[in-house]
C-alpha cells in the first residue's frame, strides 16, 4: 500500500515538474489547455494543437503585429 502511494506521488511530482520545465522554456501545455476547456467551457470546441501552438507563439512573440528588427 505504501509503495502504491509513493508511486502515485512520484508520478504526480513528475508531471508537475515536466509542466514547470515546459513553462520555463516557453513551451505551451496543450493538455492542460484542453482539460481547462472541457472543464470550464464544455460548449466550446478546443483549438487543434497546431492552432493552439500558433496562438501561444503569437501571444509570446507578437505575431504579425510585432515591431522590431527581426
Amino acid at each position: 500500500m505504501l509503495f502504491t502511494n509513493l508511486g502515485a506521488a512520484a508520478g504526480s511530482a513528475g508531471r508537475y515538474l515536466g509542466q514547470t520545465l515546459r513553462l520555463m522554456v516557453g513551451v505551451p501545455d496543450y493538455e492542460n489547455y484542453v482539460e481547462h476547456m472541457r472543464r470550464t467551457h464544455p460548449d466550446q470546441e478546443p483549438m487543434t494543437y497546431e492552432a493552439f501552438f500558433r496562438e501561444r507563439q503569437d501571444a509570446r512573440y507578437g505575431g504579425k503585429k510585432r515591431i522590431g528588427c527581426c
